[in-house]
């Protein structure tokens, strides 16, 4: 499958670089430091939001939604595989070099655009439970990916989902919020992503125009 996205009449690529994981800021700031700027598009990491709960207190903590992966994107990657491969340092970021340069599909580039931000943050999604365990309406990320749900720890405040990337199965966390949490205040904990977040977050705001999806049917083991 072609994973290529059209931009005026030219064509991009999203792509995966293979770190070692803890140093996928590192390499995104070594790409964007010695690399030139018409080889490459973007380069980011992709974090997720998760809902933590301590000593009464609700806090979001920012961390990586996939270890070990730098996402890139490129119209040139011949000529961008290239340069990767002549930096010096290079070598010592690379977790395998035989997975170092991998392509994404069109439907696998499609689903993160959906899922993430701007910033390239998976949010947190909304669930409303019928107070057994049964989800009836979803919104937020999750709502892209409901069927593809794995099983959901509401105590934890996370969903595990099942997506394909890399054209394999892989099984990704994406935080949650419930009713109850919405009318207490939610405040930033860890944040590993590189990116400003505000002190504290107003959940009326941040559902509103997301939109929501109504669970039709109730998937076994949640």
């Amino acid at each position: 499958m072609d994973n290529s996205l059209e931009i005026g009449e030219k064509m991009t690529h999203w792509y995966v670089l293979q770190t070692k994981t803890g140093g996928e800021e590192k390499l995104v700031e070594m790409i964007q430091r010695m690399i030139p700027g018409k080889f490459y598009g973007e380069c980011f990491v992709i974090y997720h939001e998760q809902l933590w709960r301590r000593q009464q207190q609700n806090f979001i903590h920012v961390k990586r939604a996939f270890p070990g992966y730098v996402f890139i994107t490129s119209r040139e990657p011949e000529a961008l595989f290239f340069c990767l491969k002549k930096l010096p340092a290079m070598t010592k970021m690379i977790a395998d070099e035989e997975s170092f340069f991998l392509s994404l599909d069109l439907e696998e580039t499609e689903f993160l655009q959906k899922i993430m931000d701007d910033r390239h943050v998976i949010g947190l999604s909304y669930l409303e439970t019928d107070g057994n365990g049964k989800i009836l309406q979803v919104s937020g990320p999750l709502r892209f990916c409901v069927r593809e749900m794995v099983y959901c720890r509401f105590g934890k405040r996370y969903a595990i989902v099942r997506i394909k990337l890399l054209g394999k199965e892989k099984d990704v966390l994406l935080g949650i919020v419930l009713k109850e949490d919405i009318y207490q205040e939610i405040r930033y904990g860890k944040i590993e992503a590189p990116v400003c977040f505000p002190e504290s977050l107003g959940w009326t705001g941040k559902i509103k125009g997301r939109g929501q999806d109504k669970v039709e049917k109730e998937k076994d083991g949640f």
